[in-house]
């Protein structure tokens, strides 16, 4: 490409959002487990067909780490094993204050959380879409988020919620 059409290309405006600054070192993306698939030598785990795919009583509702921490800036990579919705509430938010009574309408059995205070980020619906999947989320401001399973009962009866604390891009 020559040089003016890359300075041309440079100054178009994009639509997907820009923010094209290099993110690069320490603390720049973390990687975190949204649910899990559970063998064990006693009970091995087949998904290949004709097996069940998606054996949900063998899904582990957990985040790992309970606690991710990354850079302003940075991403978190959310690989999520199972019927799963990461749903992300800004900083100071606190599992207790989620009205996980609010559910999008025709998501139930088991219901989908719709509550939209401090929402910051809700990932795809899990109902749509394939079950083994990678949300890639990024974090711009510090604090510390709270990050949920937005299934009803994951969130309520298996606390299936974590954090990502965002630090100062200097505090590496």
């Amino acid at each position: 490409m020559a040089a003016q059409d890359k300075e041309k290309d440079k100054d178009q405006d994009h639509e997907h959002g820009g923010g094209h600054d290099e993110v690069d070192g320490k603390l720049s993306n973390a990687t975190v487990s949204f649910g899990n698939w559970k063998p064990t030598i006693a009970a091995p785990l087949d998904r290949f067909p004709p097996n069940d795919p998606n054996p949900r009583t063998r899904n582990g509702h957990q985040l790992i780490p309970h606690v991710a921490k990354i850079k302003a800036g940075g991403t978190v990579n959310f690989v999520i094993a199972g019927f799963h919705q990461p749903t992300v509430y800004a900083p100071g938010t606190q599992p207790a204050q989620i009205n996980s009574s609010l559910i999008v309408p025709g998501s139930t059995p088991p219901g989908l959380i719709d509550d939209p205070n401090n929402r910051v980020y809700r990932g795809q619906d899990p109902r749509t879409v394939s079950q083994d999947r990678v949300e890639v989320v990024s974090f711009q401001s510090p604090g510390m988020y709270l990050v949920i399973c937005a299934v009803r009962p994951h969130f309520v009866n298996d606390n299936m919620y974590g954090f990502v604390n965002v630090v100062a891009a200097d505090d590496n």
